[in-house]
């Protein structure tokens, strides 16, 4: 299986190194050998939203050999949505069998057109937003799962996101084991 994340200029690089965490670890602790991924950009460098640069293995190409595809959010997430060029690129993901999202990283799938006639979430503060985009039914849920694409409410939800697919990729006892490795108790005191 192969995964791209997304990464761009003021994004919230806990929106992808949340779920990116989650999600290696199946290559990491050996429990799949052919996962396999890239963090790609259309940059050579991408400054998140507190100035953290980050190197993408993958500048620019065609999204379309990906598995999945995982957009964050972050302040930079509206600029990347009025972005002719980078929703463009990232359309070339259409063939993908799935893309997620993180916060406002729906915005961003929103105005791709790849949350058209489905249920969405997005960090509180974007519903507003994301019910501007068009035939999307913004819904306050932790993890909005719609098949061919799943969406992740805010900053926190990344690991949540990152668990759930995890299951969804390899079963409920894998995310149990990578849970566990990953000391996330989201419902202790």
């Amino acid at each position: 299986m192969k995964t791209a994340f997304i990464i761009y200029d003021g994004m919230t690089t806990l929106d992808f190194i949340g779920v990116y965490d989650a999600l290696t670890r199946l290559k990491t602790m050996g429990f799949m050998t052919d996962f396999t991924w890239d963090v790609c950009a259309l940059t050579e460098t991408v400054t998140d939203g507190t100035g953290l640069r980050l190197l993408p293995s993958r500048v620019g190409g065609s999204l379309a050999g990906y598995d999945l595809v995982i957009v964050p959010g972050g302040p930079g997430a509206r600029a990347r949505a009025g972005d002719p060029a980078f929703l463009d690129w990232l359309r070339t993901a259409a063939p993908s069998a799935r893309k997620a999202s993180v916060c406002s990283g729906a915005l961003i799938l929103g105005a791709a057109g790849f949350l058209r006639g489905r249920r969405a979430t997005t960090h509180r503060t974007a519903f507003d937003e994301l019910r501007t985009l068009g035939m999307i039914e913004v819904v306050d849920e932790r993890v909005v799962d719609e098949g061919e694409v799943v969406t992740a409410r805010g900053v926190s939800s990344s690991i949540d996101l990152g668990l759930y697919l995890v299951e969804q990729i390899a079963g409920s006892e894998i995310r149990r084991r990578i849970q566990r490795q990953m000391d996330y108790q989201p419902d202790a005191d």
